[in-house]
């Protein structure tokens, strides 16, 4: 599969930069398409100059246009994700995810790109019927009302538009569900990297009355016993470049774990990080949460998949960067600042 030409939009995002990395040292030429509204360009600074950036809002159909102009194969992942914001900017989760997705599919049509890979997610099926969860499963929207299932929504027109646009105008469809991606610089609106920064904070405010401490209350949403499989981001890309490689035409994978984990367990493992303990107070949790999830991956995995990294590597290799970073975390209402890529004008 060397040598295509590749378009990836939201391509500064935590999956779209490691997969942009993983594309170019693979050998593909990689174009970016990014409004950098979330995306960080400092994920790309390794590799700055090894492929093309073009800045522009998905909701652009010229530039979506100009974007696919030459490529072989678009690999979709701009939307807003967050579950802050599919609460708090419901509409804008939509403008973007639909708006986007029309103009790709328009502009891949008309500039005759020959495969279609789509990011979908794991919230479109919200409470599964079945633990673990393969590609089957019914998609769902409980309640029109809850401004929460914006994101499901929107991933859930793409999927049957890519799937039916599919099948005319492209050699190769590829959906991709995420379940739980987590690591470095995955951003600041996610459970983990709040986990570790409001603990941070805690271990700090505390120790400066007692410097000895080792054991601290903290405070979570929800019972604690609701369930996730985290998959770091390295294994996650390993399985997305596994789909890409021998994935079929006109197939959905799930990309993920199946270790399931409760939020209690997930606490633990953050402290673990810190080298300290935990009482952990439970609340009620947010309306339309799921108890459980937890994907089956032996479709991808009959690809070559298998993850590698255990959650307490994942997650220590996590809290360092966050611990590392705090300067980047963004002021409310404010983006984190990026540097500046190198742009390659073809």
């Amino acid at each position: 599969m060397s040598g295509k030409s590749i378009l990836v939009t939201g391509g500064t995002g935590f999956i779209g930069s490691s997969l942009v990395k993983a594309l170019v040292h693979a050998g593909h030429q990689v174009r970016v398409l990014d409004n950098q509204s979330r995306g960080a360009s400092r994920r790309l600074k390794d590799i700055a100059g090894d492929f093309e950036f073009l800045e522009a809002d998905i909701r652009d159909s010229d530039a979506v246009d100009k974007s696919c102009k030459g490529i072989d194969s678009v690999f979709h992942l701009a939307f807003v994700n967050g579950t802050e914001f599919f609460y708090t900017k419901p509409d804008l989760v939509l403008d973007v995810g639909v708006k986007g997705m029309v103009n790709v599919l328009d502009a891949a049509i008309k500039n005759s790109v020959s495969e279609f890979v789509l990011a979908s997610s794991s919230e479109v099926y919200q409470t599964p019927p079945q633990i673990p969860t393969d590609e089957s499963a019914p998609l769902i929207i409980p309640d029109v009302f809850n401004p929460r299932y914006s994101y499901a929504a929107g991933k859930m027109i793409s999927e049957v538009m890519a799937i039916n646009y599919g099948r005319k105008h492209f050699e190769r469809t590829l959906l991709f569900r995420p379940h739980n991606v987590y690591g470095p610089d995955m951003g600041w609106e996610h459970v983990i990297p709040q986990f570790v920064l409001r603990l941070n904070q805690i271990i700090q405010d505390e120790r400066n009355a007692s410097p000895s401490k080792s054991r601290f209350d903290f405070p979570i949403q929800g019972s604690g016993e609701e369930t996730r499989a985290f998959v770091y981001i390295d294994d996650f890309t390993a399985g997305l470049m596994a789909m890409f490689q021998k994935g079929k035409n006109q197939q959905i994978y799930h990309i993920g774990t199946q270790e399931e984990l409760s939020v209690k367990r997930l606490v633990e493992v953050v402290a673990a990080s810190f080298d300290v303990e935990v009482n952990i107070g439970t609340s009620a949790g947010a309306a339309g949460g799921t108890m459980r999830r937890c994907p089956d991956i032996s479709k991808l995995a009959a690809l070559g998949y298998k993850p590698t990294v255990k959650i307490e590597d994942g997650v220590q290799k996590t809290k360092d960067w966050y611990v590392a970073n705090l300067d980047l975390a963004p002021a409310q209402d404010k983006k984190p600042p990026a540097l500046q890529l190198t742009r390659v004008n073809k």
